[in-house]
């Protein structure tokens, strides 16, 4: 009696294979078809997006304030921002209406998103639908949260610092709110690390050991992105940025660890 190491998993054929009953028709569908599907998506988040943008115009003073407050807080003793556009500070209302309205409607986006790509995976993939758009959805406003709360008020206040007896620091709002939609954002996508490694690893594409393996090379990527991200080119600001993600990575691989596809040895007769 020998022993093989592992078994080779039958889910690793390919998944657009047109004689897998268990694809339920994946691989089915023409290029036509996949264009027409990606429409429908598309059209339905925009339908989303805009119910969420309705919702937040509702509340947009809230929301304006909420935003620019602390921009203003920020500045020196009797600073303040200035527009010189006449429909500059217009704008910043729908600009903010419509962020506001995206995070809103973010659950039904991603839901989107999960529709597309359903096709393409097996039955028992498809279950994790209400994990995606759970986990997504905490991880983006929880990004969103550290940008605006953490990371901008560092950067702004750093950028404040520069007013002395020559210079004033009176900052447009195109360029603060700017500013403001970089960090946001842009954490809200670094953010989605954990539920992308969750996925690859349930479906096998990444492990584990894999990620430790190139967790240095992760680290100098990691400081990359953080510099890209940050405008700010001093280490205090760009730590701030890259520490949660290299924190972000250590989970992922935890999460890879937790749910990633097993291999299990057999016993051969």
């Amino acid at each position: 009696m020998g022993v093989v190491p592992f078994q080779k998993d039958p889910d690793d054929r390919d998944r657009w294979s047109f004689d897998d009953s268990e694809n339920d028709g994946a691989g089915k569908m023409s290029f036509l078809e996949h264009l027409d599907e990606l429409r429908t998506r598309l059209m339905y988040a925009l339908i989303s997006l805009g119910a969420g943008a309705l919702i937040a115009f509702l509340f947009i003073q809230r929301l304006y304030e909420f935003v620019m407050r602390p921009m203003q807080q920020m500045l020196p003793p009797g600073g303040r921002l200035i527009y010189t556009e006449a429909a500059e500070a217009f704008m910043l209302y729908i600009r903010i209406g419509i962020i506001a309205g995206l995070i809103i409607a973010s659950p039904l986006i991603l839901w989107q998103v999960w529709l597309f790509i359903a096709p393409a995976l097996y039955a028992k993939e498809r279950r994790f639908a209400i994990p995606f758009v759970l986990f997504a959805s905490i991880f983006c406003v929880s990004g969103a949260a550290f940008g605006h709360y953490v990371v901008f008020p560092i950067m702004w206040k750093f950028f404040a610092t520069f007013q002395n007896d020559f210079v004033t620091f009176t900052p447009r709002v195109e360029t603060a709110f700017g500013l403001y939609i970089k960090m946001v954002v842009g954490m809200a996508i670094v953010f989605q690390m954990p539920t992308l490694v969750f996925f690859l690893a349930k479906m096998g594409v990444i492990t584990a050991r894999w990620m430790l393996r190139y967790f240095k090379y992760a680290i100098l990527v990691i400081f990359i992105i953080a510099a890209v991200i940050t405008p700010s080119p001093d280490v205090a600001s760009q730590m701030i940025v890259g520490i949660p993600m290299i924190g972000l990575y250590i989970l992922s691989i935890g999460i890879a660890w937790m749910f990633g596809k097993k291999r299990k040895p057999i016993e051969e007769v």
